[in-house]
């Protein structure tokens, strides 16, 4: 099995009140568009998001589609806690292509890039390490010993990458400033 998973459970503090993840993009939630990137990509068989500190509020917004949302109680232990609970849900995959909730611009076709890429293989972004990333069995086993917010890129040390600024925007929506920014990009497209 090759699966999706979408992290989406940190409090996104910088961002202010409103969950950022429920911010609008064109009509959408900013989750939304990340979890419609990774149901439209057809190599894989199963979508997990992880939810955590805005679950409620976002278990009642946003439409998953094809994905699957599981809570991860421990979310403020850091993305580690999140990457775990997702691992463990999606546990017997051959692959798992992360992604990260607040990256609404990574399109279906840079995630179907890394669905028969190598276990480890990360995205770039004009040379920037991103996401999605790549894990096969050695990496996912590995994970059961991240804490705090250590997440798969630590997992992956000198693994091959593939370049994708140029096909999309792996702008995180962090604060007010970035959504506007990504609003601008997605608006230019």
């Amino acid at each position: 099995m090759k699966a999706g998973l979408i992290l989406a459970a940190g409090e996104g503090a910088r961002f202010g009140e409103q969950p950022k993840l429920l911010a609008d993009i064109e009509g959408r939630s900013v989750l939304e568009h990340a979890i419609n990137a990774q149901c439209a990509v057809p190599g894989l068989d199963r979508v997990v998001v992880v939810l955590g500190a805005h679950a409620a509020g976002v278990l009642a917004r946003v439409d998953f589609h094809c994905a699957e949302p599981v809570i991860c109680s421990e979310w403020r232990e850091g993305i580690a806690a999140s990457l775990r609970r997702g691992v463990e849900e999606l546990d017997g995959a051959e692959r798992v292509i992360v992604t990260l909730g607040d990256q609404p611009l990574v399109t279906p076709e840079v995630i179907g890039l890394f669905v028969d890429a190598e276990p480890g293989t990360r995205a770039t972004y004009d040379g920037r390490p991103g996401h999605p990333v790549v894990m096969g069995p050695v990496q996912m086993r590995a994970v059961a010993k991240l804490r705090g917010d250590h997440g798969a890129r630590d997992l992956l040390g000198d693994a091959p990458t593939i370049e994708c600024g140029e096909l999309c925007c792996g702008r995180d929506v962090d604060t007010v400033a970035d959504l506007e920014a990504v609003r601008e990009e997605a608006a230019a497209r």
